[in-house]
């Protein structure tokens, strides 16, 4: 899936976007010092590689595990996992392209909020229940089946073949 291979590569790019800095920091004064405006969104495009990478790595499994596609709701993950660092370092060294934050938080957020209704109507289907916007964000009470060792019949429900 397209969101795993963006996470391992949002990875090894937080890597890299981590170690090039990192021949630098030791000057005190670099790019104006430790808390200055364009050291900050260095680290913060940094952190954002793994921050991403993480929710695309969510989002793939997840996907996968459930069985479920949601085309848009990708489509916009990577295009966050993209625009947000490219959207810190052009901030960092101008601060106008600062403006343009929406996009990757916009994307990510709906990428997001996408993906809780394609898991909840996945999630309802498998209770056998009509979708809800609400039972995604519910604790479930699950309890684990008695298992006879000498009855070899099989799960009769899918809720049982899950436990």
């Amino acid at each position: 899936m397209l969101n795993i291979t963006a996470a391992w590569m949002g990875f090894a790019l937080g890597c890299i976007s981590g170690a090039v800095p990192g021949l630098f920091f030791h000057k005190q004064d670099w790019l104006g010092g430790y808390t200055s405006w364009p050291r900050r969104l260095i680290r913060l495009a940094h952190i954002s590689f793994f921050g991403i990478g993480f929710l695309n790595l969510g989002f793939g499994l997840t996907s996968l595990v459930l069985g479920i596609s949601s085309p848009t709701a990708s489509v916009l993950m990577l295009v966050g996992a993209a625009a947000m660092p490219t959207v810190c370092y052009a901030s960092a060294f101008h601060p106008a392209f600062r403006h343009l934050f929406f996009i990757p938080a916009g994307s990510v957020l709906l990428s997001i909020g996408l993906f809780i209704i394609s898991v909840d109507g996945a999630s309802s289907s498998v209770q056998g229940k009509k979708p809800s916007t609400t039972s995604a964000l519910r604790t479930l009470d699950v309890h684990p089946a008695t298992h006879n060792p000498t009855e070899q019949d099989a799960p009769s429900t899918t809720t049982e073949r899950m436990v």
